[in-house]
Formats: structure tokens, C-alpha cells, sequence
């Protein structure tokens, strides 16, 4: 596994694991690799600074804002615990929700403004849309996970 910081046109840069650069560039292309926070889809990778491993006999420690003693960071497996936590809690949510795709900013404005009833969706927005959206008072939020389109599924 592999793991790149990447950034999206918005400027938000978030880390993404992969098994390899190819399988990135592949997935990349296929427009698979979205921004947690806004949705795009056009991801470049960030600049990164190199993971030099520590001794063997440091630990990691965070210093806390408060000034308080150090404490440890959370081991690999309490991580991926909550990572799997997070991504059941989002597909739970999404059950109840209808895939709308590239259709998203319109069907929101349009529940919004009272055109269509109010119903739970997902989709797709660029971030000028989302940014739209937001400054019209629509009420939108970036799942905190990318969505896999259902046509995108085998």
C-alpha cells in the first residue's frame, strides 16, 4: 500500500491509500477519486513530505493544545476501526438517501425553493455548485467519504 496526499481544485488536501501509483493514476482517470470535502473529481497529487521511519526505540507522541502531558497516537487498528465506523454509518445514512448524480445542484435548489418535495439525496456538484448552494442558503453538506456512482458498481 501506498499513501499520497492529494488535492483537489478547491484546494482542500486530503491523504488516500492505494495499492499502487498505477492503481491511483488508473483510478484517478475513472474519475473514482473524489474530495471528502466537496466532491470533485479533479484530484492532483500534493506535495509530501518524505515519511522518514523513527528509531526503534521512539515513539510517536502528540502534544496536546492544552499544554497537557503528551499522549500516545492511536494505533493502526484504532484508526481503521473508526474508519470502518464512519464508512457503515455514511452507507446506513445513504440506504434512505436516492443517488441523484450530476443532477444534485439542481434538485437541491429546486426542494429548496419548493419545486419538488423534500426528499433525502445524494450526488454529484462541482465546487462552484456547492459553493452556489451554500450562498443561496441550500442547505448542503460533503459526505464525509467519496461515494462510488451506482453505475460505477459491478
Amino acid at each position: 500500500m501506498i499513501v499520497f496526499d492529494l488535492k483537489c481544485i478547491g484546494a482542500h488536501v486530503f491523504e488516500a491509500w492505494f495499492g499502487s501509483t498505477a492503481a491511483y493514476e488508473t483510478q484517478r482517470a475513472a474519475g473514482l477519486v473524489t474530495c471528502p470535502m466537496c466532491g470533485d473529481t479533479d484530484i492532483t497529487k500534493a506535495v509530501m513530505a518524505p515519511n522518514v521511519a523513527a528509531k526503534a526505540n521512539q515513539r510517536a507522541e502528540v502534544m496536546p493544545a492544552s499544554g497537557a502531558s503528551p499522549k500516545r497516537m492511536p494505533p493502526p487498528e484504532t484508526v481503521k476501526a473508526a474508519m470502518a465506523a464512519l464508512a457503515s454509518a455514511q452507507a446506513k445514512l445513504l440506504e434512505s438517501s436516492q443517488w441523484v448524480g450530476a443532477g444534485f445542484a439542481d434538485q437541491a435548489r429546486a426542494m429548496h425553493l419548493g419545486e419538488t418535495p423534500v426528499t433525502p439525496i445524494h450526488g454529484q456538484a462541482t465546487v462552484e455548485q456547492a459553493m452556489e448552494l451554500i450562498e443561496e442558503g441550500v442547505p448542503v453538506a460533503p459526505l464525509p467519504l467519496p461515494v462510488v456512482p451506482p453505475e460505477a458498481c459491478n
